[in-house]
């Protein structure tokens, strides 16, 4: 077999669920609309994306004499796994994260495709979403599937619920390039079903207010005019996912990750009266430690404000004394929606500004 071949029959052999190659090109469009999108502030609080912009848009930043892309695609598009006993297990987590992060799951794979490049003389370099590479650009350029208009990489195969990574190599382009024909039709399913219009109209997601990054990446307090559109999600959303009709046809694929209970069902107990350290030693290898314990905490208490689930209470007493001003915050926010004064009392009276103002909102 070429190394083309022997690296892509490797890459299915370690459990991805699609593979292809692409052309390592950005074409100038695909540049000009990502730097409008930045220039739109439409990136929110992720500022690493603007100074990524040029690496992003030359491929040969990262690999010199990059040629063509290996773009892996791998399913978590799990089955749902059963809820544990016990704890409070209120509010949903985006699948990709009822899994121990795919990060570090998906770089062994990469390192050894990288050695077997190596063996068969090509220089190459791999990528979990984490570098500066377009790897829904290229997954496109290599038939994987199309931009939905969610924004996501959509596959007839693997639905909505991909996972991608990419091999830059310095091989040349194997064939011409492949993209994907565009089946989203007339469907607008994924538009209309977001709970915080955060979908433009141009297949572009607006992170300011997409409950993914909400969740995730932001910082400090969610928005108030928000909050209600979280609804119960506690770590990320699946929404245009869930309702992307390739997404209700794709079969369970899933083989190289695997979903765990106590990620896919938290207890949210969990994130408060504990350390940041105590919470890194619990969620290790998880991707909750990407918004950190205060993150998670404000989370749980956004979801028990919107839900009012009755064994939340008492962590929202528990918020209320949180170390963290942030949690605080959340935690006067929920109880204002469980017309709760008695306990906002105290809180009205916070050191912090925010927690005052949150407290009084009532």
């Amino acid at each position: 077999m070429s190394a083309a071949e022997t690296l892509a029959d490797l890459a299915q052999h370690l459990g991805a669920d699609a593979v292809g190659w692409a052309p390592a090109q950005v074409p100038q469009g695909a540049v000009d609309e990502y730097a409008g999108w930045l220039a739109a502030g439409r990136h929110a609080g992720m500022g690493y994306l603007e100074r990524q912009l040029p690496a992003r848009a030359d491929p040969s930043s990262r690999l010199e004499g990059v040629g063509s892309v290996l773009v892996l695609g791998v399913s978590h598009a799990f089955t749902e796994p059963p809820k544990p006993a016990g704890g409070v297990r209120v509010g949903r987590v985006a699948r990709y994260a009822w899994t121990p992060d795919y990060h570090d799951q998906l770089q062994p794979v990469l390192s050894r495709l990288e050695q077997e490049a190596a063996a068969l003389g090509v220089r190459a370099r791999g990528y979990v979403d984490h570098g500066p590479v377009m790897e829904r650009l290229f997954a496109a350029g290599g038939f994987l599937g199309w931009r939905g208009k969610s924004g996501m990489l959509v596959s007839t195969r693997l639905g909505a619920f991909v996972t991608l990574a990419v091999l830059l190599t310095d091989l040349p382009l194997q064939g011409p390039p492949q993209d994907h024909p565009d089946r989203c039709g007339r469907c607008f399913r994924c538009v209309a079903a977001c709970p915080t219009n955060a979908i433009g109209d141009d297949r572009a997601i607006d992170a300011r207010r997409c409950i993914s990054y909400l969740t995730i990446e932001h910082r400090g307090p969610l928005p108030l005019e928000l909050r209600p559109g979280v609804g119960d999600w506690l770590f990320g959303c699946d929404v245009c996912s869930e309702v992307c009709p390739w997404s209700e046809h794709a079969g369970p694929l899933a083989t190289l990750l695997r979903p765990e209970p106590e990620l896919a069902f938290p207890d949210l107990g969990r994130f408060f009266g504990v350390s940041e350290r105590g919470f890194e030693r619990a969620f290790a290898g998880s991707a909750f430690l990407r918004p950190r314990r205060k993150g998670m905490a404000r989370n749980a208490l956004t979801v028990l404000g919107n839900t009012r689930a009755p064994q939340g209470w008492p962590l929202l007493l528990a918020g209320a004394a949180d170390p963290t001003w942030e949690v605080r915050e959340a935690a006067a926010w929920a109880l204002t929606q469980w017309d709760e004064p008695r306990h906002l009392r105290p809180l009205q009276s916070d050191p912090h500004e925010a927690v005052r103002a949150a407290a009084g909102h009532l």
